[in-house]
């Protein structure tokens, strides 16, 4: 019988290693194969920011500008995300931020037409939790701020409704720890919204109950 290739296994476990610090999980990640979305993104995104933050924000996945560049929340919604997070209260530059899914999923009509964004399913974020695991345990942070529905299914569970319990604080054991979560929407969703500057408001409220927990 053919051996399945690692892919097909849907798990990331094995490509990430027990020791070295966040420099080893990059590198380690660049080769992860836990999945089939490795076969058509560009590069893995790994987590990026300070390996010592008091927060960590968890979005879904890297989009089209992430994917490019190799770097998360780069895109017209990471820059959304830092001026609210700025506006409440929460210096971007002291967050670490990373995505549940490390690879990009898309639709293409055809060759060099726009790549369009495709919700990863619990299958390929079940696959990629290994590494969310490992970041968790190594930047320990005081409080993780879960920025949307596909987080805060991988991180919760899939029964998350994000308009359920966005704005509140969660304390929840993930990956084996006792963590303290805020969830709020994705920065994305602010972008797509009829009234942007209400759904960003909506953000800056949320985030600054991340603000209040960590002060």
């Amino acid at each position: 019988m053919p051996t399945k290739a690692p892919e097909d296994q849907y798990d990331a476990a094995p490509f990430v290693p027990e020791r070295g610090g966040l420099p080893a999980l990059r590198k380690a990640a660049a080769g992860c194969r836990g999945c089939p979305l490795h076969r058509d993104a560009t590069q893995t995104v790994f987590g990026a920011g300070d390996a010592h933050a008091r927060v960590m924000l968890v979005g879904e996945q890297p989009g089209d500008q992430e994917d490019r560049q190799g770097k998360p929340f780069v895109g017209p919604a990471g820059k959304l995300l830092d001026r609210a997070l700025a506006e409440a209260g929460i210096d971007p530059a002291e967050a670490y931020v990373t995505n549940a899914v490390k690879h990009f999923k898309f639709t293409q009509a055809e060759p060099r037409k726009r790549r369009i964004h495709k919700a990863p399913n619990l299958k390929e974020m079940t696959a990629c939790g290994p590494w969310l695991a490992a970041e968790l345990a190594v930047v320990e942070p005081e409080l993780i701020v879960v920025l949307g529905a596909t987080a805060g299914k991988a991180l919760l569970g899939s029964s998350f409704r994000v308009t359920e319990v966005r704005g509140t604080v969660l304390e929840r054991e993930i990956h084996g720890r006792g963590e303290r979560l805020v969830p709020t929407v994705h920065p994305s969703s602010v972008l797509r919204a009829d009234d942007r500057e209400s759904a960003y408001q909506g953000l800056v409220s949320d985030l600054k109950t991340a603000a209040r927990v960590l002060s």
